[in-house]
């Protein structure tokens, strides 16, 4: 059975870096896993209290069922700022009162200029929410403008290395059995 990957694109840019790198891993490992490439964050309201509850924004509801389907959760995303965007930080809040990312399996990319901050804040954010990944599923591409082309093609042999090393531990990863339970 090929593992359900969710890939969430953290930038709102049409063919921003972060997607070519989805894209390109999607394609590069299709064979492998059936990837669902999320570019929807900008469609999301602001994240409120107030409406997260029953009935849900409608892309809140597309947002976290796509979570809940996925076997694991592939995430790329650029540095705004030292810090991770706010249209991606808001995509993540909206999932804070549930249990999405409790043991769901993740791999975390951050590519950007420099990305040492954003990439910091987002293995603290998803270790918070509870998500767990391997020795090898995080990776900081740093100054991803030189290292992939505009087809979203590594041309660095380094950052191409550290990428299959980072797919293949999120590939081989067993699936964790559902709960009997709600």
């Amino acid at each position: 059975m090929r593992k359900k990957i969710l890939a969430i694109c953290g930038s709102t840019r049409k063919q921003s870096v972060n997607s070519l790198i989805l894209e390109n891993i999607a394609e590069k490992y299709a064979r492998e896993a059936s990837f669902d490439l999320y570019f929807g964050i900008s469609n999301l309201p602001h994240f409120d209290t107030d409406l997260d509850q029953v009935p849900l924004p409608p892309a809140v509801t597309d947002l976290r069922q796509r979570i809940a389907a996925a076997d694991a959760v592939l995430i790329c995303t650029p540095e705004y700022v030292f810090s991770l965007p706010g249209s991606f930080k808001n995509a993540i809040e909206w999932t804070v009162s549930t249990t999405l990312f409790t043991d769901k399996q993740v791999a975390l990319i951050t590519a950007s200029s420099s990305g040492h901050k954003a990439h910091e804040s987002l293995q603290l954010v998803m270790r918070t929410l509870g998500a767990r990944w391997g020795e090898k599923g995080t990776l900081l591409i740093s100054a991803p403008k030189i290292k992939i082309n505009t087809a979203g093609e590594f041309t660095d042999e380094a950052t191409l290395q550290a990428v299959t090393a980072l797919m293949n531990e999120l590939l081989n990863e067993p699936v964790p059995q559902q709960s009997a339970h709600p």
